[in-house]
């Protein structure tokens, strides 16, 4: 066995991975977390979690900030990747992405489900223009009109609750006879006086011109129908929340499955030895927060016990060099005193942290000290607009966390030719400048606050180092995409929007020919009604083409060939 391979890779950043993550840390296992998305996995998405044992009440994303970070503090590494393949035959696992190959004794796999279709006419046409997958990403697109939630499930139950303070009415649509979440739950909802139930009913069709504006009801039970009409002139929300797929697709042939799901006894483990399962994917009764981190624990203690039999016959450390190493960095760096940055042409952040807590800056400045090249925010303001003043603030602060970044200001009509240049037609707007001056086409407008940190950060990142890797084949055909526009309509409560973001810049700054611009609808809702938008992440391709939904960097360069 090498010391070059890991004790333990874990394919998913979900809770189940996370708190394998926190036990084989904990454990003394050199781990790596491969997560392809946004650490958090759908629990992300979850407004609230009411029903996790000694927390009274946390938004998902919080809760999930909190297990990544105390993984973080066990020495856990993380990477961003896309695993595309994998092989168990050896004794030494390996673990494919586009870029590279991780090898790990042992593998957990946690890689989760996705919320599934249900297939009815209409519902791929009209995903966007009205039909939605996501309450916290979606809800607020749907103010004031009819919502209808398709499921009677956990994640139906719950997100219906939390619909009806955007919805004018809210009607959950179910085809059997009664709820199959918890009867807690389940009461909860029909006590509501803002929810509607129709039991034994299923979607027959929607249809509509720009947007949704018929749905038909079936009982499944007396084949009578029911219609639903928008009022003239608006139109309604379908979420559809009716149970999930497992992500498996790559593990078909690798390890034992079962409908897509992994088949694992009572220790998570598979059909193959130091391969374990855990979380969404498997197969079990209940699928909940809870759950996923308890099978996430006993995979890592399972791991844990494999790992330590198979060094020991080998004759090597338990603790591995790396590991040792890591933990030590993180020690020094919190001992020491971090030296205040010099270069800036904007005032750095002083007094309490406004936007960035202490525990972000923390975890930032590792990113920020891989940067090599200087990057230049450029914003133009108008000191009379409040979003403006808003996001120089921002950016103020986010420089302040390196002295590879800086930030200039020109106000409105100062040089109308950098305006038109950098084709800044609304406000508040930043754009990146590499280090000669030159932009990148990475743009945002809005403030990229909340799940949009992520995307600034990586846009800084690519600019200002190597950047993430990407695949050669795929970096050939970056190279060769003619000149594009591409806007990408987020929400800062949609935890699939950072990812497109992030792919459309990462091309961007590969081929400035392209221009990647992040707008946060809830700062321009203008925008919403002109480009007929109802749900996010949506791309707009040189203002025609418009393409909804979460996308990987290859399915948009397909998109921008074209």
């Amino acid at each position: 066995m090498s010391q070059e391979v890991y004790d333990l890779i874990i394919i998913g950043g979900g809770s189940a991975a996370l708190s394998a993550g926190i036990y084989a840390g904990r454990a003394m296992l050199d781990t790596l977390i491969i997560e392809k998305d946004k650490i958090g996995g759908q629990a992300s998405t979850t407004s609230e979690i009411a029903n996790y044992p000694g927390v009274p009440m946390v938004t998902g994303p919080k809760l999930m900030d909190e297990m990544r970070l105390q993984a973080v503090n066990f020495g856990v590494e993380f990477a961003t990747d896309e695993v595309i393949d994998v092989d168990f035959s050896q004794k030494v696992k390996l673990v494919k992405s586009q870029s590279k190959t991780y090898q790990a004794y042992t593998v957990i796999i946690a890689s989760g489900a996705t919320h599934r279709k249900i297939g009815f006419p209409g519902e791929v046409e009209f995903t966007g223009r009205g039909v939605a997958y996501c309450a916290t990403c979606d809800g607020e697109f749907f103010q004031g009109l009819d919502i209808f939630v398709i499921g009677g499930g956990y994640a139906a139950a719950e997100e219906a609750i939390y619909l009806t303070r955007y919805g004018k009415s809210v009607t959950i649509v179910m085809r059997k006879s009664d709820f199959s979440c918890a009867k807690l739950t389940a009461e909860m909802v029909k006590r509501h006086p803002g929810i509607n139930i129709l039991y034994n009913t299923e979607v027959k069709e929607v249809t509509g011109d720009d947007f949704v504006k018929k749905a038909v009801f079936i009982n499944n039970q007396t084949q009578e129908e029911t219609v639903y009409e928008a009022p003239e002139g608006s139109t309604f929300g379908l979420f559809v929340l009716a149970g999930n797929k497992p992500n498996t697709e790559i593990f078909e042939g690798k390890i034992e499955l079962e409908k897509g799901y992994a088949v694992t006894n009572e220790n998570m483990e598979t059909n193959i030895e130091g391969v374990y399962a855990a979380g969404d994917l498997r197969i079990k009764e209940l699928r909940q927060i809870v759950t996923a981190v308890a099978d996430g624990a006993i995979a890592a203690t399972r791991a844990q016990k494999f790992v330590s039999e198979e060094k020991t016959k080998a004759g090597l450390p338990i603790v591995s060099e790396r590991l040792e190493k890591r933990l030590a960095a993180q020690e020094a760096a919190g001992k020491e005193e971090k030296p205040a940055p010099t270069k800036t042409s904007a005032p750095k952040a002083s007094g309490p942290h406004t936007w960035f807590p202490d525990a972000m800056r923390e975890q930032l400045s590792g990113i920020f000290a891989k940067l090599t090249k200087e990057v230049t925010l450029l914003q133009v303001m108008d000191d009379a607009e409040e979003k403006s003043l808003e996001l120089n603030s921002f950016l103020t602060e986010f420089v302040s966390m390196s002295d590879k970044l800086t930030l200039e200001t020109i106000q409105k009509g100062e040089k109308p030719e950098l305006e038109e240049q950098y084709g800044i037609d609304k406000l508040p707007t930043v754009v990146l400048l590499n280090e000669e001056g030159n932009y990148t086409g990475i743009k945002f407008s809005g403030i990229p606050s909340g799940h949009e940190v992520n995307s600034i950060v990586l846009a800084v990142y690519n600019v200002g180092s190597a950047g993430q890797p990407v695949a050669e084949s795929t970096i050939e055909k970056i190279k060769e995409l003619p000149k594009k526009k591409v806007q990408i309509f987020v929400s800062l409560t949609c935890h699939y929007c950072p990812d497109v973001v992030a792919a459309c810049q990462r091309i961007a700054s590969l081929n400035h020919n392209v221009e990647a611009e992040m707008i946060d609808i809830g700062v321009f809702p203008e925008l919403k009604t002109e480009k007929k938008i109802m749900s996010v992440p949506a791309m707009i391709i040189d203002d025609k083409e418009i393409i909804f939904g979460a996308k990987n960097m290859d399915e948009i360069v397909q998109a921008l060939e074209k």
